[in-house]
């Protein structure tokens, strides 16, 4: 049961993260989060790894549920899609709480 709370945790960990990193981005920029212009610019790489890193679950998740809406893609690759972002969201969860494990360490 323990493993079970340490992978919601860390589940939840991740999606806090992607969240409040994916508001501050769409309201920075005023657009929907997406792997598109202005957040996908290979003219700005850092920008780009920055918001992948932070924000790519719901980026991912946006964009297979528009795909969805459009038709363009079947409902069984949608969930294949949702799978793939909270499997994302679990590893960014993980790192999250890892770093911040390291950090109050060092400072207490």
């Amino acid at each position: 049961m323990e493993a079970i709370q340490i992978l919601a945790f860390a589940l939840l960990t991740g999606v806090t993260v992607c969240g409040l990193s994916g508001t501050i981005l769409e309201l920075v920029s005023g657009s929907t989060l997406s792997f598109a212009e202005p957040f996908n610019a290979p003219r700005r790489p850092v920008r780009l790894v920055t918001a992948t890193l932070l924000a790519g679950p719901l980026m991912f998740f946006n964009d297979s549920l528009a795909a969805l809406r459009g038709g363009t893609i079947s409902p069984f690759f949608f969930v294949s899609c949702a799978v793939t972002a909270a499997g994302w969201a679990l590893a960014l969860g993980v790192t999250a709480i890892d770093l911040a494990t390291k950090l109050f360490a060092q400072l207490g």
